[in-house]
């Protein structure tokens, strides 16, 4: 069996492609390096302030503001930032965080741009990696704020290597359509050209391993490499071998997560909405390492990850939060008194799912022997500063991974109140290799990144 990076094992029309396995790649040059990652994780209906910003604990909470026009004069509650790198203390949303502080830095005092009379959550989202303001789109005649995201011109650039440019995921289990597009999607390859994103695991699953036949290949694969373990074996080494069957043992786990969670929406009781996946967090745990996979495997190094889509008023199940599933944007325009405290439930359950994708990351070893967030950026954010109010300023974002070296973890960054997020979108683009003065309405880099 003459394996290596590139090569592929087929089984009935299935390809699945292998980890790198150094004792079997004579032919990989000495000295080089994995290939970058980035992965931009996406929260929806924004955050609860008090529990995210520091020094905001007993801040005021929010009133509501409805309709399109978001932050309004009156509501504003912005709190001018002192620009400069400081310690970085974990917040109470940020505690899942604790075991992860040297490979995190929190980033405050980014806003987008936004154009009243769109609907907020709508424009959030679908605006969140093109940073497209208003004036741009109508001087190039877009009838919405929007255009090619981020995601879309970086893989233009470095996604030649893999298979696929860029993934794009969602982690949204409704299959019945509850708002538009803009609601569900935040990579563009142009103006109302959705790069559409993949929720069913399953389909993710048969996208990455071109299986024809689901159900039956990954079981005739495993014996293939069982019949043969005699000659594998004298030819991998020690670690090799471990990383054979790690890999393999992921593959056999995704499958049995996947019927798991067929069981569970056939089960599931009628008070709950049958066209839901259910619970949350496997399910998104479940999408997650499929995009690892993606990862080691070279099948792509770019993916956008949305936990969830804005506004949806969906009504889901946050295991080990509540006891019935709940609605996470009516919550968010109900924080007075108490109410904000189940909100910021769900932003801490979201934030735990950024902290098992760090963790794994770090788990995964690469041909170098680095880990794979040692090679990576890895963004966690949202649209919307504050779900109650709508603003669109101070937006929640946390960059975690070193990209091979260029950026120092561990600290907090305060910009200058009234950067433009794309300024952070030109600096990753930068971070991952792409040679561009300027993206969207950016005026220059966040310098404080680079190590």
């Amino acid at each position: 069996m003459n394996l290596s990076r590139r090569k592929f094992l087929k089984v009935n029309g299935a390809v699945l492609t292998l980890p790198f396995m150094p004792s079997l790649a004579a032919a990989t040059k000495k000295g080089t390096k994995p290939s970058k990652k980035l992965v931009m994780m996406y929260i929806p209906n924004g955050i609860v302030r008090r529990g995210f910003f520091p020094g905001e604990e007993e801040a005021n909470l929010p009133g509501f503001v409805g309709g399109f026009n978001a932050d309004k004069t009156k509501n504003k509650v912005r709190k001018e930032n002192k620009p400069g790198i400081y310690p970085l203390e974990l917040t109470s949303t940020m505690q899942p965080l604790k075991e992860h502080t040297k490979d995190v830095t929190l980033v405050t005092g980014l806003d987008r741009t936004f154009k009243n009379g769109q609907d907020v959550h709508a424009q959030g989202a679908s605006c969140y990696l093109t940073s497209v303001s208003p004036e741009q789109a109508a001087e190039k005649g877009m009838r919405y704020p929007n255009g090619r995201s981020l995601d879309q011109v970086i893989g233009d650039h470095v996604g030649q290597s893999s298979v696929f440019n860029t993934l794009e995921i969602s982690c949204n289990g409704f299959t019945k359509p509850k708002e538009g597009i803009y609601f569900n999607n935040i990579s563009w390859y142009g103006p109302d050209k959705i790069a559409p994103s993949i929720k069913d695991p399953q389909k993710l699953y048969e996208r990455l391993f071109m299986a024809d036949s689901y159900q039956t290949h990954l079981t005739e694969i495993t014996d293939l490499v069982l019949e043969d373990a005699k000659s594998l074996s004298r030819k991998l080494g020690r670690e090799d071998k471990e990383t054979l069957g790690e890999f393999m043992e992921m593959i056999r786990n995704i499958e049995i997560r996947i019927t798991k969670q067929k069981k569970m929406i056939s089960d599931a009781d009628i008070r709950i909405p049958k066209d839901q996946i259910l619970p949350r967090g496997e399910y998104i745990k479940l999408q997650a390492d499929l995009m690892l996979l993606a990862f080691q495997m070279g099948i792509t190094n770019i993916s956008t990850f949305m936990i969830g889509p804005e506004r949806w008023d969906a009504t889901l199940l946050y295991e080990g939060v509540f006891d019935k599933p709940v609605q996470h944007h009516n919550m968010t325009h109900n924080q007075k008194g108490d109410g904000w405290k189940g909100v910021q439930k769900i932003d801490i359950f979201h934030m735990e799912q950024y902290a098992y994708l760090i963790s794994r990351m770090k788990e995964l070893k690469e041909s170098d022997g680095s880990s794979m967030l040692d090679n990576s950026i890895v963004t966690y954010g949202a649209a919307l500063g504050d779900g109650a109010t709508h603003q669109f300023f101070d937006l929640p974002f946390i960059v975690a991974g070193k990209g091979q070296g260029q950026i120092k973890q561990g600290k907090f960054i305060q910009c200058k109140s009234g950067t433009l997020n794309s300024n952070m979108w030109l600096s990753l683009a930068k971070l991952m290799g792409v040679e561009m003065d300027a993206f969207a309405d950016s005026s220059g880099v966040i310098s404080d990144l680079w190590a």
